[in-house]
């Protein structure tokens, strides 16, 4: 039982290290194909065309 717990207790530790590591970074969590909410599909040339335009949409976002 205690080795369960260590267990337990380690994962905690690394899940919350690294959840505060995503909310210091600020960057939204993405999907693999574009980002999230998105119709992108996943060929190279339309999600390297979805990243350019989400790229834009933040930049664009910053300055205003």
């Amino acid at each position: 039982m205690a080795t369960f717990l260590a267990a337990f207790a380690l994962f905690a530790v690394v899940s919350l290290a690294m959840s505060i590591g995503v909310l210091l970074q600020g960057k939204r969590l993405r999907g693999s194909c574009g980002g999230t909410g998105k119709a992108c599909e996943c060929s190279a040339l339309k999600a390297r065309k979805c990243r350019l335009r989400e790229m834009r949409e933040m930049t664009d976002a910053a300055e205003a």
